[in-house]
């Protein structure tokens, strides 16, 4: 998952890579000051031989390649066919089995003539939008559009072409019409002496509205982007091929990638990532202002981005970070996101930026009581750690001191929450594993023609030997994956929650470009993060594609999607070695595992989910819309009336009570932010249902053993 790249410990054979590299290179590279130097070729250049060379599988540069190539640049610079006409792809056709070779004679002229004429056709769009938002919309005109560009051909001629333009355009009108016309009978309801706007008004503003975002959104490609910036869209074009962690990031991007595990940061606590569908939010940071607000979830599509009460600019096309701009601000401001969410829904999302603290992505723990006993939860957002200082907190050293407080409070049993946990430090996780384990191996970790290095915890001591139960989703993806693994590979708990997890089983590294050329005359060059190993179980099985498989599957609105690594087409594969030498423990969960599954089959709030997951797959290829104003209003009657059926899922509360431990609640006469920020999160575990059937298990768990230490009074295989 392109989130958080996985640290390693410092890892002499990356090294030793790096540097032959360097040697090759500098044999080929011109080492003199050139006054015209060919920095484009140069990169092509350098991208390939670095990923020829040191990529985990490099991939064939061959024509079915350069296909693949062809076919993802211009989806990347083209999204909405909105720009290029069939005569252009007709003429860039010719170039569609040479890219490859094109790459190796350091040849641009396919990207200069798809960019020449990309910069051309979007200078003339301009002209075809403000003729059409000249004068109303017809809405009254039976009409349909169909939004799955991916599938749609390009338009044959400048006049399908304006035609595509006017029905996209009267798509967005429509959805803002019918916003603010609910809006105008929200203010009526409100104050009686309220005087409606007319429809007339409203669609005159409308229009307004969507010259102005565009206008906004072409000045910037004018004015913001350089050659550069599109030149970038082409490498990542051919990078991505490899695998979608490998990116060039340019000088710019390259200075934001290692972002510090500590600090703090203004905005809303959201990442982002690029799909072939637009912007999408891949995770929310815990304690931040999208986290708090709740209404902005992992999965939502950003469509539109606003400040404050201005009118939204459609990110269409949009680079990555230009969006991560757009929604960045300083504290106390306001930006209005328009989003999509999994059910096709569009919806307007309101959030005051504000300072993003460290502090929620740290370990916490809570106490909840069942049936008499008492259970720990400990929540890990990340597998933190300081490379800088080893003095500073990391997340082993934090978890252990949770378990340590929660065992004073004689607990009998432990739930570890990695729901949305992205990953983090290798050293940490094989380390944390270690608190629950005796000694013995965690992961193996394979580079290219290599064998299997396998790390293992070498600590006898187990800090927690009792019943543990551990919840996953499908965005705990790499270190968290590796966690659940082990502790599913050794029996030594239960693994909780979504089908399967992400499935990032690979090994990334930041490879700085400008240390191949002495006397570099061509200016910074960027850098390439690429992938250079794979992660796999002790029991020999990749974590890569199929991720961990839940002992027991929760069901969650996106079941039946396929989530995670395996939507991406150009993923590595799945595969397996020879398992490392462990052993399980003598223990059968069978039958917990079959009580939680009666309990589930028969629990109204998980049959709806599973309703509502049913019904978000269904409507996935749903891309047809109407452009008649009846016909639209009553298809989003129809999608209204069926949410609200859903809207039990979000009304379920349990009756269960969480508390913080005593230290925690000492600091919260002074800090009452915390004090705050904790009973937020109690009253979150108060809607979880999940949490409710995880703390079922982990009660069945503790019967099972009877008060034994699982790790110690359990006898082996």
């Amino acid at each position: 998952m392109k989130r958080i790249v996985e640290f390693m410990k410092r890892n002499y054979k990356v090294i030793l890579l790096v540097t032959a590299l360097s040697a090759i290179l500098w044999s080929f590279i011109p080492r003199e000051k050139k006054e015209d130097p060919e920095k484009d070729k140069l990169l092509l250049e350098l991208l390939s031989f670095v990923l020829e060379k040191g990529h985990y599988s490099p991939v064939e540069l061959n024509d079915d390649f350069s296909k693949k190539v062809y076919s993802k640049y211009l989806n990347n610079i083209d999204p909405t066919k909105r720009f290029f006409l069939q005569s252009d792809i007709d003429e860039f056709s010719k170039y569609e089995t040479q890219i490859d070779d094109m790459i190796k004679n350091k040849d641009l002229t396919f990207f200069n003539l798809t960019n020449a004429r990309l910069l051309k056709r979007m200078k003339e769009s301009r002209e075809i939008y403000e003729s059409i938002l000249e004068k109303p919309f017809d809405f009254n005109a039976k009409e349909r559009i169909n939004v799955d560009y991916e599938k749609l051909p390009f338009s044959k001629n400048k006049s399908e072409l304006v035609d595509r333009w006017r029905k996209q355009l009267k798509l967005s009108a429509l959805s803002s019409i019918t916003d603010k016309q609910k809006l105008e009978e929200d203010k009526k309801k409100d104050d009686a002496n309220y005087k409606v706007k007319s429809f007339e008004t409203i669609e005159k503003e409308a229009r307004e509205n969507s010259l102005k975002s565009l206008n906004e959104y072409f000045d910037f490609i004018e004015k913001e982007l350089e050659r550069d910036d599109w030149f970038a869209i082409f490498l990542n074009s051919i990078v991505e091929r490899f695998d979608p962690h490998t990116f060039y990031f340019s000088p710019d991007d390259k200075e934001k990638f290692d972002v510090s595990m500590s600090g703090t940061f203004q905005g809303i606590g959201a990442r982002l990532q690029k799909k072939e569908s637009g912007v999408e939010v891949s995770e929310l940071i815990s304690g931040g202002p999208a986290w708090r607000g709740k209404e902005l979830e992992a999965g939502d599509l950003i469509l539109k981005v606003g400040q404050g009460k201005e009118e939204p600019l459609d990110i269409a096309g949009m680079r990555l970070d230009d969006v991560v701009k757009k929604i960045k601000g300083p504290k106390g401001t306001e930006v209005r996101l328009t989003v999509k969410k999994v059910d096709g829904t569009i919806k307007v999302i309101t959030i005051i930026r504000d300072e993003v603290e460290t502090e929620e992505t740290f370990a916490k723990s809570s106490i909840v009581e069942k049936d008499g006993k008492k259970f720990g939860i400990i929540y890990l957002p990340k597998f933190y750690i300081s490379f800088e200082n080893k003095e500073n907190r990391d997340a082993f050293k934090d978890v252990a001191a949770e378990i340590e407080k929660l065992k004073a409070q004689n607990i009998d049993g432990l739930i570890m929450d990695l729901r949305d946990n992205g990953g983090g430090s290798l050293e940490t996780v094989v380390k944390m594993v270690g608190l629950f384990i005796p000694e013995g191996p965690v992961v193996q970790v394979k580079a290219p023609k290599k064998n299997p290095e396998i790390l293992p915890d070498p600590d006898k001591r187990v800090q927690y030997d009792g019943p543990l139960v551990v919840m996953i989703n499908n965005f705990s993806a790499s270190a968290s994956e590796i966690f659940a693994a082990a502790i599913q590979d050794y029996k030594r708990g239960i693994v909780v929650g979504s089908k399967h997890s992400y499935g990032k089983g690979t090994v990334q590294n930041m490879i700085d470009l400008n240390q191949f050329i002495r006397g570099n005359s061509y200016g910074d060059l960027g850098a390439l993060k690429t992938t250079i190993q794979k992660f796999y179980r002790i029991n020999g099985g990749s974590t890569q594609r199929e991720g961990v498989k839940s002992d027991i599957v929760f069901p969650d609105r996106f079941a039946y999607l396929d989530m995670g690594e395996r939507d991406e087409e150009s993923a590595l594969p799945w595969d397996k070695i020879a398992p490392a030498k462990y052993q399980p423990l003598n223990i059968n969960y069978d039958n917990v595992i079959a009580n939680s599954k009666r309990r589930i089959a028969s629990n109204p709030t998980f049959n709806l989910i599973d309703e509502n997951a049913k019904w978000i797959f269904e409507r996935k290829d749903e891309n047809d819309f109407s452009l008649n104003l009846n016909e639209f209003n009553r298809e989003i009657e129809t999608t209204d009336a069926k949410i609200k059926k859903f809207k039990a899922i979000t009304d379920y509360k349990n009756n269960f009570v969480f508390t913080s431990l005593p230290d925690e609640v000492a600091l919260f006469e002074k800090d009452t932010l915390l004090k705050q920020k904790r009973e937020r999160w109690h009253e979150d575990m108060q809607k979880d249902i999940y949490i409710e059937e995880t703390l079922n298990v982990i009660s069945d768990m503790k019967l099972l053993t009877k008060g034994k230490g699982l790790t110690q009074k359990l006898s082996l295989n």
